[in-house]
């Protein structure tokens, strides 16, 4: 009897850890967010405030922080802000090494546009906006306890650098967010990310990162959230073929049919493909090509048109992880502190560049 029951026991552990073919409630957007976080709009506004006052106000706020980035969607570069938020003399650059971990920016997803090779081949990639990003505070890793615990070997091995991009009207926010951009001298912003990063990779708060903390040629993972569908059936959500149109199929057509009998199981397994909801879910592009980048405008042209995410949606880029795709030489370390001078657009040697001569004739030679 008791050997049976250890048989049974055994088989159906076996059973429930074999079966499952994905672990979605890993990728799942939290419905709410944590206690811990903090509110970052007011409910009460000044809605009583003058014309007049509210645009002393944001001028006053301009002066002090600079010109935001997107002032109802027109885009505005201040380079010359940007500049003198450098605080080069604070930072102490260390050598690169292999297994550094450099911080990563924030980016919007504009849109889709094709280069071509010199050989002429053509190539699908996706331009990357990297929007007025500035660190805003680092972490030490004595200091940092991540949500999760990590493993004993990686425990107090790196740091946490927290990054923000798209400055917003301090008006409309509360006091304690403001607060988190206090000691980095820089206007709040509308968008935050940590990053786990090196220590040797620290970074001061209040300086800016550009597009050019990459180079062109090399490799990243881009991190975004797939596009929301709601709930969908099996035909638009997994590819399902449906039933026949016709030779008396009744009320079937886009349905998912059998899914398994009953017997031993008499149960649904997870990971059976069924309708439910369709993305809204995180997800990482793994070892994507730099092609192009301008310097004027911090636009990243990346390898791919599956790059996750929506257009105008928000994406973090990463120096790729895969092992053959990694830095062979040292990049910008800790990131790029001066804007390269008389460089607005890097392509890459591969790359065919249409604002160059392609065709040259010799003047004609005199009789």
């Amino acid at each position: 009897m008791l050997h049976s029951l250890i048989r049974d026991f055994l088989k159906l552990r076996l059973c429930t850890t074999l079966q499952v073919r994905e672990k979605g409630h890993l990728s799942r957007p939290h419905l709410r967010n944590p206690s811990w976080f903090l509110r970052k709009e007011r409910k009460m506004r000044d809605n009583l405030i003058t014309s007049e006052n509210k645009s002393f106000v944001q001028e006053m706020v301009h002066d002090v922080y600079g010109q935001p980035s997107i002032i109802k969607g027109v885009q505005s570069y201040n380079q010359k802000c940007q500049t003198q938020l450098v605080k080069t003399e604070d930072l102490e650059v260390q050598p690169w090494t292999p297994y550094a971990r450099r911080t990563g920016v924030i980016a919007r997803k504009i849109g889709q546009y094709p280069l071509w090779l010199k050989n002429g081949e053509k190539i699908r990639t996706t331009l990357l906006h990297v929007v007025e990003n500035y660190a805003i505070k680092y972490t030490p890793p004595e200091e940092y306890k991540p949500a999760q615990r990590p493993k004993m070997a990686e425990l107090n091995k790196y740091g946490c650098l927290l990054v923000g991009a798209e400055s917003c009207d301090p008006s409309i926010l509360t006091k304690e967010y403001c607060n988190l951009f206090k000691n980095s001298g820089v206007m709040p912003k509308r968008h935050l990310a940590r990053f786990i990063i090196s220590p040797s990779a620290a970074i001061t708060p209040g300086t800016p990162l550009n597009a050019n903390h990459f180079r062109v040629g090399d490799y990243v993972d881009v991190r975004g959230k797939t596009v929301d569908h709601g709930f969908q059936g099996v035909v638009k959500r997994h590819g399902f073929k449906g039933m026949p149109a016709s030779h008396g199929v009744t009320k079937t057509h886009r349905r998912p049919g059998n899914i398994g009998g009953g017997g031993e199981k008499g149960r649904v397994w997870p990971g059976t493909k069924l309708p439910g909801h369709m993305g809204n879910r995180w997800r990482k592009a793994k070892g994507l090509r730099i092609w192009r980048i301008n310097n004027k405008y911090n636009v990243l042209w990346v390898q791919g048109s599956a790059i996750p995410g929506s257009t105008n949606g928000l994406v973090y880029i990463y120096d790729t992880i895969l092992p053959l795709r990694r830095h062979k030489i040292a990049p910008p370390f800790p990131t790029a502190l001066n804007d390269p001078e008389g460089c607005e657009d890097v392509w890459f040697e591969d790359v065919h560049n249409f604002k160059s001569e392609t065709i040259t004739f010799k003047p004609e030679e005199q009789n």
